[in-house]
């Protein structure tokens, strides 16, 4: 979709273009549109192959009137199995959550604001996806993840690698495949009921990257004094929505995004031996650039803290 500006004339007043239909994109819809590229279209991302209903760019918000919108409505068996981590369904008698608010362990506030509540139904914060339900989601309304950003220059022979291209330095971050997808990302994870994302991020970066659920112990405890001061001088770079395939139209991603970096040869991240463990298949570090294929939101997380910290791009 292409935004169109109207000239103005001398007195200050539009020139219409006769016979012309002139679509304006608000600057909202192209926020939208941005994070709506991965949860729109094709088929939901599960073993059932439930098609996403068509929602064309124009037609994301729910402002617009879209009468024609009938998507499907998904939610996978293993989440209507009731597992510790998921919602009931909506239907029980019993079930009445508190929308937009702490709701007893559960934190069922947007990192964006307040949503809309539409038939007793959270309506995702950034509009239509093309399917209705929780489909992979525990949650109704937003699911709450934290991922952290660990990084570090790439070095060679004691010195930090130049790119030629862009004469600024080269980044790397830890980075694992995910086991449902194999797409590329960073080794975060759903936030527990009652937690702090810090014990989140630190947790999940253990596990996956660290392979923590096979240690023993002795070396658990170990690797974590190791890892405290780094994950004591963690920014944050990002809070909020997530474009995740896995989002519908009454469930989504939300996650809060740290940078964890080591400036100095001698610091851990430069012995850390990486061992990929729970829902990671693999795991190593990457060079940071512009040509990053990473799962959800990702990309742009890693292009925020590149930019951050002036490394090549």
């Amino acid at each position: 979709m292409i935004i169109h500006q109207l000239p103005l004339d001398g007195a200050g007043s539009m020139l219409h273009a006769k016979n012309a239909a002139v679509n304006i994109i608000t600057l909202s819809t192209l926020s939208s549109i941005k994070m709506h590229t991965k949860c729109r279209g094709g088929f939901y991302p599960s073993s059932d192959k439930v098609p996403r209903g068509e929602v064309p760019d124009d037609k994301i918000e729910w402002s617009i009137a879209f009468p024609e919108y009938k998507p499907r409505q998904y939610t996978a068996a293993h989440i209507l199995s009731g597992p510790s981590y998921a919602d009931p369904d909506i239907s029980k008698p019993d079930f009445k959550p508190r929308w937009n608010a702490k709701d007893g362990n559960v934190n069922r506030c947007s990192h964006e604001g307040p949503y809309t509540i539409v038939d007793g139904f959270p309506r995702n914060i950034h509009g239509r996806t093309g399917i209705t339900g929780r489909g992979l989601l525990g949650r109704w309304g937003p699911n709450h993840a934290g991922d952290p950003i660990v990084t570090r220059w790439k070095m060679v022979s004691g010195k930090k690698v130049l790119h030629e291209g862009t004469g600024r330095f080269v980044l790397q971050f830890i980075c694992i495949q995910r086991r449902d997808s194999g797409e590329w990302a960073i080794p975060g994870g759903m936030v527990d009921p009652g937690e702090l994302v810090s014990t989140t991020i630190k947790r999940e970066f253990q596990e996956e990257a660290l392979n923590s659920l096979e240690m023993t112990e002795e070396k658990k405890k170990q690797t974590e004094q190791q890892l405290k001061d780094l994950f004591q001088r963690g920014e944050e770079v990002y809070s909020g929505y997530v474009d995740d395939p896995r989002n519908t139209d009454n469930a989504w991603m939300e996650t809060i995004a740290y940078n964890f970096h080591e400036d100095n040869e001698d610091g851990i991240l430069y012995s850390l031996q990486l061992h990929a463990g729970d829902d990671a298949k693999a795991v190593k570090w990457q060079d940071i650039s512009m040509q990053l294929n990473l799962y959800a939101s990702h990309r742009e997380f890693i292009q925020t803290v590149a930019e951050k910290h002036n490394a090549h791009w």
